[in-house]
């Protein structure tokens, strides 16, 4: 493709509208959950420190804590979504016509590569989501703190 818009011609082209939202619902299925499990681990493991080290206030936190809930945050986060995200990834690479769906996706996947084949690439992604989520949440905190003094 030359360019964003040649490419959405040519899948335009070969399946129509529907094409260009092929694999929107497991879209869904990676982001939901793994939003769930980044906000909800950074949460956790923010709790457990504030317990552990006897603070009542988060933003008393150190700067280590923060980033080691947001690196554990972004692990999680990637644990849960990898297998949504590979098999979306396979549905929108493949040419028009390679699977009817989701769940041909998967069975196919299954049934070649095994179980195990849901996590490809998981390694990259784990050690790529601990250094950007720790500085994802780190800065987030950093803001919160900014704009606290603006009340």
């Amino acid at each position: 493709y030359t360019s964003m818009t040649h490419c959405a011609t040519e899948v335009y082209k070969t399946g129509g509208v529907p094409s260009l939202f092929r694999g929107t619902g497991l879209t869904l299925l990676r982001d939901i959950p793994g939003s769930m499990a980044w906000f909800g681990t950074y949460e956790l493991v923010k709790y457990g420190m504030l317990k552990a080290q006897g603070i009542e206030d988060a933003s008393k936190l150190s700067p280590t804590a923060v980033l080691t809930a947001g690196g554990l945050a972004g692990m999680a986060c990637w644990t849960v979504s990898i297998p949504a995200d590979v098999l979306k990834s396979r549905l929108q690479s493949a040419p028009e016509g390679t699977y009817k769906g989701a769940l041909d996706v998967l069975q196919r996947l299954i049934r070649t590569d095994g179980v195990g084949g849901l996590y490809t690439g998981i390694r990259p992604a784990l050690i790529r989501a601990f250094p950007a989520n720790a500085a994802c949440f780190f800065g987030m905190e950093v803001a919160r703190k900014f704009f606290s003094f603006l009340d």
